[in-house]
Formats: C-alpha cells, sequence, structure tokens
C-alpha cells in the first residue's frame, strides 16, 4: 500500500481575495487518494506566505522525515497545484531535490507530471514560475501605487505618533492630527531643541503626559521623522533619487524646529567628554552628578552615599583611583554662590536693555551680509546641476558622471539650506525688546530659582549657561566657556563694582575665559 501526505497550504490574503480554503483542498485530496487507493499519511496544514520555505509546518515536516533518511520505504506528496508547493521557482527545484533524495515524490493533483520524462520539466518550469511572476507583478505593482500616492502627499502605512489613520464617509483615507500625543510631541520637540536635557530624560518625561506611551526606538525615529513638519520622505528607486515631497497632512511643528533638533541630534551623536551629558537619577541631593569632572583626572564625578555610625553621608566622587570626593550638600551650596555672580538688580535692566538691543542690531546687519553670501554659493550650486543636467539631456555628459555630480552637491546644498533657514528665523526681529525684557527678567535672581527648581529644571539652568561641563577643584568651579549674555552680566556687574567699590571686585572662576560665540536670549 502506498502512503501519501498531504499538504494544504493558504495564505490569509488568498482566502480572503480568491476564496482558496483548507477544507476545500483536503477533500479534494482526500478524493484523489481514495481514487489511487493510497493510505494518507501526515496531513499538514500551512498558513504562510510561498515566497521561501521558511514555513514552520513544512520545517518540522521536512525535519521528520529527514530523521529517517534510512527509510527505504517511498512515499507521496501530494498538493492540489504547483503555487501550493512554491512561489519561488529556483527554491523549488532545490527542494524537490531534497525530497527526492528522502524518497519522497512531489505531486500537484490538478497539474501532475511525470518528472522522468525530460520535456515535463519544461511544464514544470512554467508551472512554477508562473505563480512567481504573477507575485512579483503584484508586487511591483503595489510598490508604484504606494510610491504614486507618496508622491500625491499622502501618508502610507501605519500613521506616526500623534497622528491617526482615519477613513471617509466615501471610503477614502486620510491621516489626521491625534491628541493628547500629538501635543506630547510638540511639547518632545521643543524640549529637545533646548538641548540641555538628554533625549532619554525628555522621553521619560513625555512617557509621564497621557496617551500612548514610545520606547527609546521610537522616539528617536519620530525626532528624525519629516512627516512633523507637514513632509513626506520617498526613498530612491531604481533610477530615481530619494527626495522630501509635500504631505496633505497637517504638520505639527515648524521647519525651524524640527532643524534646530537634527542639529541638537547630530552634536550629541558627536559630542565629546566635555560636553554636559550624564544620566539623570531622581536623588534630588545630586543634581550636579554627571556635569562636573575631577580636577585630578578630568573624569566625570558621579554620586553616592556612605553610612556613617549614625546616619548616611553624602559625596561627589571620582570613579577612578585618583579618591576625590567631596560632601555634596557642600558642593550645591557652592554651586548656588557660584550662580549669584550672574544676578543683578533690576534696576541696571534698562542698561543691559538698551546695550543688548544694539548688539543685536549690529548682529543683524552681519547676519543679512551671511545669509547673502551663503543664497550666492546656493544658487551656483544649483545652476552647476542645472547646467550638468542639459549635458546630460544633450548626450554631452553620461549618466555615471551626472549622477556622481548630483551627489557631490546633495549634501552641500542641505548645509546651505539649514544654514539660511537658522539665519533667516535668527535675523526675526519681532518683539526683540520684549524677548530680552523676558531673558533678563529670567536671570535676575538664577541663584534663587536654581534654588527652588527640581532636579531636571536644574540641570536645564546649568546647561543654559554652562555649554561644557565644569571642573570643582574643592573650592571653585571652572570652565572653558559660559553663556554670552551670562559672562556678558558678569562683567558688566564686576566693572559697576569696582566703580562703586574703588577696587576690584571678588575672584570669580569665570574670569579670563572664553565666551561661548552667539547671541541667543533664553528664558525658562
Amino acid at each position: 500500500m502506498k502512503i501519501a501526505d498531504l499538504y494544504i497550504r493558504v495564505s490569509t490574503d488568498e482566502q480572503a481575495d480568491k476564496g482558496y480554503s483548507q477544507r476545500d483542498q483536503e477533500e479534494r485530496l482526500r478524493k484523489h487518494c481514495i481514487s489511487l487507493n493510497m493510505t494518507i499519511g501526515t496531513v499538514i496544514y500551512e498558513d504562510h506566505s510561498a515566497k521561501t520555505f521558511e514555513r514552520p509546518e513544512w520545517k518540522k515536516f521536512l525535519s521528520a522525515h529527514k530523521r529517517l533518511r534510512g527509510a527505504k520505504e517511498s512515499r507521496f506528496l501530494f498538493f492540489t497545484k504547483w503555487d501550493r508547493f512554491s512561489r519561488n521557482t529556483s527554491e523549488a527545484y532545490q527542494m524537490i531535490s531534497t525530497l527526492n533524495k528522502l524518497n519522497i515524490t512531489p505531486q500537484a493533483i490538478e497539474q501532475p507530471l511525470d518528472l522522468r520524462v525530460p520535456e515535463n520539466k519544461l511544464l514544470l518550469a512554467i508551472y512554477l514560475s508562473t505563480p512567481e511572476v504573477e507575485n512579483d507583478r503584484r508586487a511591483l505593482n503595489v510598490t508604484y501605487g504606494m510610491r504614486r500616492a507618496i508622491k500625491e502627499g499622502r501618508m502610507m502605512g501605519i500613521a506616526p505618533y500623534g497622528y491617526i489613520n482615519r477613513s471617509k464617509e466615501d471610503g477614502r483615507k486620510y491621516v489626521a492630527v491625534k491628541e493628547p500625543e500629538a501635543t506630547n510631541m510638540i511639547w518632545a520637540f521643543k524640549q529637545v531643541a533646548k538641548g540641555h536635557l538628554p533625549t532619554a530624560v525628555v522621553l521619560k518625561e513625555m512617557n509621564k503626559r497621557e496617551g500612548r506611551k514610545l520606547t527609546k526606538n521610537s522616539f528617536m525615529e519620530a525626532l528624525r521623522n519629516v512627516a512633523y513638519i507637514g513632509k513626506l520622505f520617498l526613498k530612491a528607486y531604481n533610477d530615481e533619487e530619494e527626495r522630501i515631497v509635500e504631505g496633505r497632512h497637517e504638520p505639527l511643528i515648524s521647519e525651524e524646529l524640527f532643524m534646530k533638533v537634527q542639529n541638537i541630534l547630530y552634536r550629541k551623536s558627536n559630542q565629546d567628554n566635555f560636553l554636559p551629558s550624564g544620566r539623570i537619577i531622581n536623588e534630588e541631593r545630586y543634581p550636579l552628578r554627571g556635569l562636573l569632572l575631577c580636577p585630578h583626572c578630568n573624569k566625570n564625578l558621579t554620586g553616592s552615599s556612605a553610612k556613617g555610625r549614625s546616619k548616611h553621608y553624602y559625596y561627589y566622587h571620582c570613579t577612578t583611583s585618583c579618591g576625590f570626593r567631596y560632601n555634596s550638600e557642600i558642593v550645591n551650596d557652592l554651586f548656588v554662590e557660584e550662580l549669584s555672580k550672574f544676578s543683578f538688580k533690576s534696576g541696571a535692566e534698562t542698561i543691559l536693555k538698551t546695550i543688548l538691543k544694539q548688539n543685536f542690531s549690529v548682529a543683524l546687519n552681519g547676519l543679512n551680509y551671511e545669509r547673502k553670501v551663503y543664497q550666492n554659493k546656493l544658487t551656483t550650486i544649483e545652476q552647476r546641476i542645472e547646467k550638468a543636467r542639459d549635458m546630460f539631456i544633450e548626450d554631452k555628459l553620461d549618466e555615471e558622471d551626472f549622477r556622481s555630480i548630483k551627489i557631490k552637491y546633495k549634501g552641500e546644498i542641505e548645509n546651505l539650506k539649514f544654514k539660511l533657514n537658522s539665519l533667516k528665523n535668527s535675523a526675526e526681529n519681532d518683539n526683540i525688546g520684549l524677548k530680552i525684557g523676558q531673558a533678563l527678567n529670567a536671570i535676575t535672581n538664577i541663584s534663587e530659582r536654581y534654588k527652588n527648581a527640581s532636579t531636571i529644571d536644574k540641570r536645564a539652568i546649568v546647561g543654559l549657561i554652562y555649554p561644557e561641563k565644569l571642573i570643582f577643584d574643592g573650592e571653585s568651579f571652572q570652565t572653558t566657556k559660559i553663556n554670552s549674555l551670562a559672562s556678558f552680566i558678569f562683567l558688566i556687574k564686576k566693572e559697576l563694582g569696582n566703580k562703586k567699590n574703588r577696587q576690584r571686585s571678588e575672584n570669580s572662576s569665570n574670569v579670563g575665559l572664553v565666551n561661548s560665540t552667539g547671541f541667543k536670549p533664553v528664558t525658562f
């Protein structure tokens, strides 16, 4: 008595679209076995694509027969059509060879072939390649359709965080803004753009808000997703280069804010040991943890406690063998005292505001000139690309050279556009007096603000004043760079103190150090 195993496969889309069903296949296969007076062995039910043989039930069937390789009994493997067996011609031939070595003969009952006859191998090639061609054509149509939809501004697939997929009454799909996730994402972009908090902390704080939570990877992908500025990314395909197209959905943030975030992310990915970072812990005793450097070995200072006879003692200390450590309460108090050097009386606000507005006018003229230089460079590069395109059309330049020219200038164009966008927004002088007033009001008593702030806000204040990490030597704080506005205020206060007291004011760890470039009033 001959034995036949039955292989019944149907994928989800085939069952829905074409009406294939496992029950129908099994009924036909069983009738065929009865008509040939064959015994039915194993019945394999598969719900998986036939593009490869990485199918769970198929692998189990094959493994079971490989363990019985020495068995002399020949078997048949029946399926309804060859497309139930495979939709990949090359893999199908390899699998047929593997089955033959295991003494198993595959056969489609509705497309029977005796492979011992050489001419039947031509029919086998047709039966196997036809469904593969159908698959490839379907995939190609889907690809073309999706690319056409993206070019028209339609967002494909699952909407990103802050958006939701919707359908109109006529069945047409669109993407709408979803709250409170949209507000959360806007808040996150603004926090990251400030540059003083690690993205992990921003994510942690955002996940505390209402709405769906995000993982770290999803959050980083969202921060780089142009969908939030109302655009879509079209990947490169064949001769088409990747590009960004205008979307139909509503943007959540401005292009200016998005570019600021990209710049921050790029800067943090290339930061060295001297930039303020470090893991934030909830312990309020160590707000400067990760922001201080050891004066002996220049390594990061961490924070921890030591148990004494009657209580715990808390320290900032080095993680190396140099042994530097200092009581955290004393360090924190000294830092509050250090910040008091940037405070000033409200009477000086008018003088500072006048000076800053004058400086802003001078800087604005320089920005306008710089913007003109960048615009001329951008125009020159675009003209070169346009000239190369004309030469390519006229067959004076081959495709490879034309492509290399476009690749060469692509990075320069993006960099120039980013700089132009930054200069454009920096040159906005609307309500500059109000903004300067807000900035000065925020630092009128910065030490008290710091003292009463939360741990995260304390670190934000430190990051705004000190772009780089501080070295604490046991008595004072030193750094190679401080915020230009803070440095300016300190120098003015110092000079006023000299005139009033007819002597030099107290020494500061900031005297004689290089200031950061650029003027950017900030608010807390």
